[in-house]
């Protein structure tokens, strides 16, 4: 062998030596930085083209504004090309959902928290909008005209609704979402979030809202999607890892707290004289119980598998008495169904909004397809305490299912609002469920006759609190006198669109001389409201803390200053579009009320 290659040999070592020892004494923010300029981010240009699109349609949402029989504030308005933007204001042609701001929560119609409900789940309402193609999401625009800043959520959803069969599995994915953030501006504004990708493509977007911290109502016009037909080409990262930085130091047991000394601490003879469940059986039951109380659902059925013990209080029908499912709607499926069926023989709150849509249920998962009849048979049957039931917006239920709500007979509360609950339904409900104190029929446009409601709810339900009528298109002055009179306890009454109630009738007057207890009273779009019905409310309902007169024409600065003097809690005053006030008379009254929110809008 030549004597070159020992040489060789010994000079490559000695390098190699040489090296080493340098990144050895180096700093670390020397090393950091020769890691980093090894680190390639190579991205290639997409071999297809961005398409770009604007919704096809709206197929499913929780609230609107508008009339069911109308375009004016509804959510339909979302689907095409905008027809507002880029202009700022308030505008009939957008879509616009039914409240904002925190009044609705502190009114009494309010209903109190659910237990368990995660705290990063704040979404109050949706809209779901379709696409004509579908495609791989590289941006979602929203076009928003007034008050912006509502959307918390974007979300993506695997199934085609236009295909012709049914998708194997259904698959929500999160585009992009954020806590509710204060927007200091009314203007219109382009809202494009930075969104993550996925690995499907989409032609189905859903935007999740919270209006809480909203002045007024939001208004959308449109929604833009952008994306890739094709899937796009991933970016390629490639790190080659600098050994200096995986020293054997890093793997040593220090102060003791390495795999040996946690094995030891394991194996130790104190802990294995203990019981297998913590000790948790010295605990009273109770307390358990209420420890337990604070879980969430998804936690307290993780902790249902550690033991014996701990599974025993974690399927507890006391644990279900509150249930909410409204959080978990694009999780809950046949078998989240059916190992909550036997939990729930106590439940007394059941919260399934939102869930069961897109085919996460079927048949078997409830009986029959998800909240239909035969699912209302089931409640009815299985949840004889059950005293809070909210079908808002469960527009696909026919009109024979609501017959089965008679049987509960101990609700309290039911909520109706956008159903198609027919007369002789709703009569029977009336007539059997006595103990109710919030009612809500808003845009229940299958009803012939409010007024044989309203007597029927005057005759029957005697503790009723609060009674949404908002849009009922038939009630009149017999109706209202029915109410008054059989109603007393009446904090709370929404008449917002009513057309056929006339001021010139008594009506109102009747209300204020008869609801004493009012706290919050929508009179919204009645053109008749005058000053001798605000001065019979500052005569009357001394309580009043909501009212919303928006549209009327007869009522005066005067008049409104007599109610603000009379009802001291009165933090809610609507008198947008009232043609007698003014910007200067509103002005004027704020700084005699500060405390008041007065809202005045004018026409664009």
């Amino acid at each position: 062998m030549s004597p070159v290659f020992p040489m060789l040999t010994v000079l490559t070592m000695f390098y190699y030596m040489c090296l080493r020892r340098r990144a050895m004494t180096a700093t670390r923010g020397e090393m950091m930085n020769s890691h980093r300029t090894i680190v390639s981010n190579s991205r290639t240009s997409p071999l297809n083209a961005e398409v770009v699109q604007y919704a096809k349609e709206v197929v499913d949402f929780s609230s609107h504004y508008g009339s069911e029989n109308s375009m004016s504030y509804t959510m339909w308005n979302l689907a095409g090309v905008p027809n507002v933007f880029p202009s700022s204001g308030d505008f009939t042609q957008t879509a616009v959902f039914r409240t904002y701001g925190t009044w609705w929560d502190q009114c009494p119609s309010a209903s109190l928290p659910f237990k368990r409900t995660p705290p990063n789940f704040q979404s109050q309402d949706y809209v779901e909008l379709t696409f004509e193609q579908q495609v791989y999401p590289t941006a979602v625009h929203v076009l928003e005209t007034y008050h912006p800043g509502a959307v918390i959520r974007i979300l993506a959803c695997s199934a085609n609704p236009y295909s012709p069969s049914p998708p194997a599995e259904v698959r929500w994915e999160t585009l992009w979402s954020e806590r509710p953030t204060k927007v200091n501006a009314s203007q219109a504004r382009q809202f494009k979030p930075c969104i993550k990708q996925i690995n499907f493509p989409t032609n189905l977007i859903r935007l999740e809202i919270n209006s809480s911290l909203l002045d007024y109502y939001t208004e959308l016009d449109a929604v833009v999607l952008h994306g890739m037909k094709d899937k796009p080409l991933l970016s390629l990262k490639t790190s080659l890892i600098d050994m200096n930085d995986l020293d054997d130091d890093d793997y040593e047991d220090k102060d003791g707290c390495g795999m040996d000394s946690l094995n030891k601490k394991f194996n130790s003879a104190a802990l294995r004289e203990g019981p297998n469940n913590g000790y948790f059986d010295k605990l009273p039951y109770e307390l358990i119980q209420l420890i337990l109380n604070h879980l969430t659902l998804p936690d307290l059925c993780r902790l249902a598998q550690t033991c014996k013990l701990l599974n025993q209080h974690c399927c507890d029908p006391l644990q279900y008495i509150h249930l909410n499912l409204q959080p978990y709607w694009a999780k809950v499926n046949d078998t989240s169904l059916e190992f909550l069926q036997t939990r729930c023989t106590l439940v007394q709150w059941l919260n399934l909004s939102w869930t069961g849509n897109r085919g996460f249920i079927s048949v078997a998962g409830f009986s029959s397809h998800f909240l239909n009849e035969t699912c209302l048979e089931v409640i009815s049957e299985m949840c004889p305490n059950l005293q809070d039931l909210n079908l808002s917006s469960c527009d696909k239920l026919p009109p024979q299912a609501f017959n089965h709500i008679a049987k509960l007979c101990s609700l309290k509360r039911l909520i109706l609002y956008r159903t198609k609950v027919e007369q002789t339904a709703l009569l029977s409900i009336l007539n059997f469920c006595s103990e109710l104190q919030h009612l809500s029929l808003g845009s229940c446009v299958m009803i012939e006759d409010y007024d044989v409601i309203a007597s029927m709810i005057g005759a029957k339900c005697k503790k009723l609190r609060t009674l949404d009528l908002w849009r009922c298109k038939n009630i009149t002055e017999n109706g209202i006198a029915e109410l008054a009179s059989g109603c007393p306890l009446l904090e709370e009454l929404d008449l917002g669109w009513c057309p056929t109630l006339q001021s010139s009738t008594g009506c109102f007057t009747k209300l204020a001389r008869q609801l004493p207890n009012l706290q919050k009273l929508f009179l919204t779009a009645n053109r008749s409201v005058c000053d001798t019905d605000i001065e019979e409310l500052a005569s009357n309902c001394t309580r009043l803390r909501q009212l919303d007169i928006l549209g009327t024409r007869m009522v005066s600065p005067a008049s409104l200053r007599k109610l603000l003097e009379s009802c001291k809690d009165l933090c809610l005053l609507d008198v947008s579009f009232c043609s007698q006030i003014d910007n200067r008379s509103v002005l004027e009254l704020n700084a005699s009320f500060p405390k008041v929110f007065i809202k005045k809008s004018f026409t664009q």
